[in-house]
């Protein structure tokens, strides 16, 4: 990761305003003014991108205090537009959905330096005003995404924890600002540093999910060198429909699972980092996620021939533990600088942040 050491050994959105679809002639108008409250017809739209796509954070977010949630809820929307823009891609379109995520990014500027237009936008700028979001993970969203539009072929762990990286650490860090985190400067880079390790969690839970949604788009999301290690290749993943019948198939997941779950066990000491009125939410949301690897477990690790979802039960379940949960008082000595994973078991653990993987 591009802030630490990383490698454990093994065991229907777009609106006209935000993303007009050629390019604009002449200078974006001037913003109007942005309201606090968090029912502006702005926020009511990002609001809406989120309850219609995303149940369980939606649920989590409740869990927030309105301004926060508000702001949460702009930046899910911001995320969710720039990746159905590159999720509408079929052969032959790639060049010009570049374009108009490249008129995306050029709208994102504009927000940022006071010009916002469309109601995503206008709620971007509010958020990095209010919460002194840095426009970094921000531009690096839209880079991650941005590499859907090209082959999505990664050799190893390390190229696709970059793509991880990009689509979903970046998000954890514009949360880390939202949440807040008490004690200044060092504490956030340390609560930034978790929170980036929970992006990757995050993103590999997505990507062993919906395997079989991305075989119909033509993607394999998996690293080549993880199926070569039990025999399988690129190939049979995007191929063969019965794949998930093969005897290889089962200790494969188990691999990637038991991956996924020692990166939500490195995060996880970062929420206690974050303001105490963001903690109910960021544990909803962690365990809401890890909850899935149950839901792939539990159907047999087939997530070629159906969606491993959370049922009703489980997901208030998951809020019934947030709203439950207390952090424990701060020490710093065991939450330490953020986690420092290793995959290839070649280097001594060196320090309490060091996580392994057996």
């Amino acid at each position: 990761m591009t802030d630490r050491d990383v490698a454990l050994r093994p065991t229907g959105l777009i609106g006209h305003a935000d993303v007009p679809l050629a390019p604009r002639s002449g200078p974006p108008a001037p913003a109007s003014p942005i309201a606090s409250s968090a029912t502006t017809p702005d926020a009511a739209h990002c609001a809406d991108i989120v309850k219609t796509h995303a149940r369980t954070f939606t649920l989590a977010s409740y869990l927030l205090p309105a301004t926060k949630r508000r702001a949460s809820y702009a930046l899910y929307a911001f995320c969710r537009v720039a990746d159905d823009l590159v999720d509408r891609a079929t052969p032959g379109t790639e060049h010009e959905l570049a374009q108009q995520l490249a008129d995306y990014e050029r709208q994102l500027a504009a927000a940022l330096a006071g010009r916002p237009s469309g109601p995503v936008f206008r709620e971007v700028a509010w958020v990095a005003r209010e919460y002194e979001v840095p426009p970094e993970p921000l531009f690096e969203l839209l880079e991650g995404v941005g590499r859907d539009l090209r082959p999505t072929e990664y050799r190893t762990w390390r190229e696709l924890e970059v793509y991880c990286e990009g689509v979903a650490s970046s998000v954890g860090e514009m949360c880390t600002h939202i949440f807040g985190v008490p004690g200044g400067s060092e504490a956030r880079t340390r609560a930034v540093r978790y929170a980036r390790t929970l992006g990757v969690a995050m993103q590999l839970t997505n990507i062993l999910r919906d395997i079989g949604e991305d075989v119909h788009r033509g993607r394999c999301y998996l690293p080549d060198e993880d199926l070569e290690m039990f025999g399988l290749s690129r190939k049979d993943v995007l191929t063969n429909p019965a794949l998930s019948r093969d005897e290889r198939w089962r200790p494969m997941m188990a691999f990637e699972v038991g991956r996924a779950k020692a990166l939500y066990e490195a995060a996880m000491p970062g929420i206690a980092l974050l303001s105490h009125d963001a903690h109910r939410c960021a544990r909803a949301c962690a365990t809401g996620y890890a909850g899935i690897l149950g839901a792939i477990e539990a159907q047999g690790y087939d997530t070629i021939a159906s969606r491993a979802r959370l049922g009703r039960v489980a997901r208030m379940n998951v809020l019934w533990d947030a709203w439950r949960f207390r952090a424990a008082p701060l020490d710093t000595a065991t939450v330490g600088d953020g986690p420092i994973l290793r995959w290839d078991g070649a280097a001594p653990v060196a320090t309490k942040d060091h996580v392994r993987l057996a």
